[in-house]
């Protein structure tokens, strides 16, 4: 099987990367990208910060 058909892709935006040359449209992309990235983390930063706050409350009570 010959895979020179396929499309070569960009890699995923890197933090600090030079992005000068990046298009109007592949800065919206990426500040899309970003938006997601960034409300995964927090959701995921919400959910340790239950985890510990039940863990010590837990403590609290003996």
């Amino acid at each position: 099987m010959v895979e020179e058909n396929i499309p070569v892709s960009r890699p995923a935006y890197t933090i600090g990367q030079d992005i000068s040359t990046f298009s109007v449209e592949e800065l919206k992309r990426t500040i899309a990208m970003l938006g997601e990235e960034i409300a995964r983390l927090e959701e995921e930063l919400q959910a340790k910060d239950t985890t510990k706050a039940a863990a010590e409350a837990l403590f609290r009570r003996e």
